[in-house]
């Protein structure tokens, strides 16, 4: 075995190796003190492993993004380890260096992904048509017990903090308005302000935030769960339509309890201004009542109630997709879990204010 060594040419600027090189062999490296190295010559190097080509390479070029020296002298196959090493510790480097990118390419990137999402949810709709059209010719293929499951999962679970979320919105709103109102002496005009704001947009928006974090979130968990375990695989196997079995029950179980789910935060919203309303403002019980009877329109009603169903399909229709397009890995799982309350929100902020721009044209 012959030593290791090295010696720095300043003529030619080349770090000149010779003997055996491996991973022992570093403290033959010369001290070149921040000196470029434009040539690696290896025409005294009898051995060379994969350490001793990393040893030397990082020797020639102490950063990663230094040129490559001019290989000379090398046996062919110590040119062919050293080109190896130089190639992989250049896409380790690339990999682990931040990508730092500005205004305009994280805004395409960012737009582009949203088409993206656009582009996917509109073929997934058309999917899920063709599979429901199958479905209406023959019943028998519904899967009644799955969208029974579904309904408890998504309406009933979901009660107790529609109803408590709600009530205090409504005690949060009927104060605030009443603070306000009592220093014209329209005590009794909260009554009319709240009841436009609870059934308008604080309850169906509220409700469709709710299930978008509680519901849609599940169902995507749920789902790509599923096709990590091979579970979508063994229901297609068994001559089953995944959509059928795992997407329409959800689908319907949302259309139905996101209206009723809305119509108890109504009632809870106005059962928290009705508390406040008697604390603060003393409107008695039967005076809010009467004057809820007074100025109580159906429309106003029947506006909020429209909306949960448009915001239950977007929802349902986001998580399923999101739940179908995880990959085989766990960190998919969370990344579209995630993206579906993101995209989930977002749809619903858009359709409410596409909602308030078109009840305004048609004066409702």
């Amino acid at each position: 075995m012959t030593e290791a060594h090295a010696h720095f040419d300043e003529a030619d600027d080349a770090l000149i190796a010779s003997g055996d090189w491996h991973a022992g062999t570093a403290p033959a490296l010369p001290r070149l003190g921040g000196k470029t190295v434009r040539v690696l010559d290896g025409a005294g190097i009898t051995r060379l492993d994969i350490n001793g080509a990393w040893l030397l390479l990082t020797a020639a070029r102490p950063q990663a993004g230094d040129p490559m020296p001019e290989l000379r002298a090398f046996q062919p196959q110590h040119r062919a380890m050293l080109q190896l090493v130089a190639q992989h510790s250049a896409a380790t480097a690339a990999q682990a260096e931040p990508q730092c990118e500005g205004v305009r390419e994280a805004t395409g990137r960012g737009t582009l992904a949203m088409w993206g999402h656009v582009v996917g949810l509109i073929g997934f709709i058309g999917h899920l048509f063709v599979e429901l059209m199958a479905l209406m010719g023959h019943p028998g293929r519904w899967r009644w017990r799955e969208f029974g499951a579904q309904v408890s999962s998504v309406f009933v679970g979901a009660i107790p903090i529609v109803a408590g979320m709600l009530f205090l919105l409504g005690v949060v709103f009927a104060y605030l308005l009443g603070d306000q109102a009592q220093q014209y002496g329209a005590n009794i005009f909260v009554v009319d302000g709240l009841l436009l704001a609870i059934l308008r947009e604080i309850s169906p928006v509220i409700v469709a935030v709710l299930v978008a974090g509680r519901t849609g979130a599940a169902i995507t968990a749920q789902i790509g769960t599923m096709k990590i375990t091979e579970e979508i695989d063994a229901i297609a196997t068994l001559g089953l339509s995944p959509l059928a079995v795992l997407v329409i029950p959800r689908i319907v179980a949302l259309l139905l309890a996101m209206p009723l789910l809305v119509f108890i935060g109504d009632i809870a919203g106005i059962a928290g201004g009705m508390v406040i309303a008697q604390e603060q403002l003393d409107i008695s019980r039967h005076m809010f009542i009467d004057r809820m009877v007074d100025v109580i329109l159906p429309k106003t009603l029947l506006v909020g109630l429209l909306k949960a169903p448009v915001f239950a399909l977007f929802i349902a229709l986001i998580a399923c997709r999101m739940g179908l397009s995880v990959t085989r890995d766990a960190r998919s799982v969370g990344a579209n879990t995630t993206s579906t309350v993101v995209q989930s929100l977002v749809a619903i902020i858009i359709l409410n204010a596409i909602f308030a721009v078109m009840f305004v044209k048609l004066e409702i």
